[in-house]
């Protein structure tokens, strides 16, 4: 008998193991609804509502219909993962890879500091995702391939802010460093296809070496607008290109004048705002014609 009842435990256990998994993958609904059939159908027995059989045939169609409920749920979540996973190939074999390595991460160093660093870069992962779902690529300060990018792109117009800020290093240092140089080089290769590039400097004074950038940007064939500071509200102080009026960039800057972040856009809200900018400086600025 000892022996028996040792052979039964493992079993006892493995039947528990295996309600408590049916409870986590049941959805809520057809929990209550089980629960709630059970209820009627002891309370109609104790009550003698209804004859024995009576009472575990109405607990059985309930449970029966509450299981159903949980069928028709599940078969909706797979239906609305399967349309989640329509879309370029390459989209649909990465997706089940990327949430299959995270949740790997996290179950199998739960409470590291692997399992919060996989938390925490899915959500920069999310958040740049919705900024890309609204149009919109956002890059750190060094990062300026958007910028070159749209200005080999452009085929009919190119506008542009440039806010000339004091600073430590030399206010025009930007235009001289090596995303500078390749940046006024495709300039040089869009005036040549024949865009009109028209290029606004928001200045503190004007020095001699902006006097000398100015020069050659004319020279090149850019029209070139002068704007003191102080003439605009402070909130028009950008960097900002437009590119046909179809898509723009703004350099984020510090306190330093230094960009700090590259935004790429086509969102229609981000053209709007900063098509405004750009003509309010055109409306106040001194041309060089």
């Amino acid at each position: 008998m000892a022996d028996l009842l040792r052979r039964s435990r493992p079993g006892r256990v493995g039947s528990a193991g295996g309600i408590v998994r049916l409870l986590a993958h049941t959805d809520p609904v057809a929990l209550v609804g089980i629960l709630l059939s059970v209820s009627l159908s002891v309370t109609l027995d104790l009550t003698n509502a209804a004859t024995g059989v009576e009472s575990l045939l109405a607990g059985l169609m309930g449970t029966t219909i509450s299981l159903l409920v949980d069928s028709l749920a599940r078969a909706e979540r797979r239906f609305h993962l399967r349309t989640l996973l329509e879309g370029p190939p390459w989209l649909v074999h990465a997706v089940p890879e990327v949430v299959t390595g995270t949740r790997e991460a996290v179950e199998r160093h739960p409470g590291s500091r692997v399992a919060e660093e996989a938390r925490r870069r899915f959500e920069r992962f999310r958040a740049e995702t919705e900024q890309l779902r609204v149009g919109r690529i956002i890059r750190p300060g060094g990062d300026c391939q958007d910028l070159l990018g749209g200005t080999r792109e452009c085929r009919q117009r190119l506008d542009a802010v440039t806010n000339v800020m004091p600073r430590a290093s030399g206010e025009l240092s930007w235009w001289r460093s090596e995303i500078g140089r390749h940046y006024w080089a495709t300039n040089i290769e869009a005036l040549a296809r024949g865009v009109q590039v028209t290029r606004i400097f928001l200045h503190a004074g004007l020095t001699d070496e902006l006097t000398d950038l100015v020069r050659a940007q004319r020279r090149a064939g850019v029209r070139v607008g002068l704007l003191p500071w102080g003439v605009v509200d402070a909130s028009r102080h950008v960097n900002l290109t437009l590119w046909d009026g179809t898509a723009c960039w703004e350099g984020r800057m510090s306190a330093h004048g230094e960009i700090t972040e590259n935004q790429f856009s086509v969102n229609a809200g981000d053209l709007a705002r900063l098509t405004d900018v750009f003509e309010v400086c055109v409306e106040a600025a001194t041309f060089l014609d």
